[in-house]
């Protein structure tokens, strides 16, 4: 599995709620979440591995509802969304979106006992961005550092960036979309995508 596999699998684990006041820690709930989803995915494994276009569903029913794919859009085309029609901008989002989930869906198929270690949130009661480290360790190798970027977006935790091993996920998608976009245009990015996440199986 690759290293962009391997985050948005770690990433869409994190699933927040509402306010500082009225919820867990937030690294509580990062592992509540990751206990459940992986549950889920264990629980299922055969029917997931004879029908892999399952996964998908599972994924965007767990993990889509707590990610920003606004925000995380936004960063990744850059300057690029600021010249963007509103047209423009609600293709990406549907498209980034979808591909975040399908690449999701392959990693968690993949999934083969890691072991994930929480570490100690350090943040002020009343912060409005957050940072969840987690460690993933697999067979004796060295551990792999996972960073979770949240903030608050409408009364609610949302994960917008992931850092894994100092790489982040918005930067790294930045960089080859905009080399893209610089060639052939948006439109032409947007119905890549479209192709890609028009496949039938994760």
């Amino acid at each position: 599995m690759n290293k962009l596999k391997w985050v948005l699998f770690l990433a869409a684990m994190v699933g927040m709620q509402t306010s500082w006041g009225s919820m867990q820690n937030p690294l509580d709930l990062v592992q509540e979440t990751s206990n459940q989803v992986l549950a889920k995915v264990i629980d299922k494994k055969q029917e997931l591995n004879k029908s892999p276009e399952k996964i998908a569903n599972l994924v965007t029913d767990i993990v889509a509802p707590h990610f920003d794919f606004q925000h995380m859009s936004q960063l990744v085309l850059g300057k690029y969304w600021r010249r963007a029609s509103d047209a423009q901008k609600a293709a990406f989002i549907k498209q980034f979106q979808a591909l975040l989930i399908r690449t999701y869906a392959i990693a968690l198929l993949n999934y083969s006992d890691q072991a994930i270690e929480y570490l100690p949130l350090h943040a002020q009661a009343d912060a409005s961005k957050v940072v969840v480290k987690t460690e993933v360790r697999s067979n004796g190798a060295p551990a792999i550092p996972i960073n979770y970027r949240l903030h608050l977006h409408d009364a609610c935790w949302k994960v917008y960036d992931v850092i894994i091993d100092n790489v982040s996920l918005v930067s790294n998608y930045r960089t080859g979309f905009s080399n893209q976009i610089r060639r052939k245009g948006l439109d032409s990015l947007i119905a890549r995508l479209k192709k890609k996440n028009g496949k039938t199986t994760p």
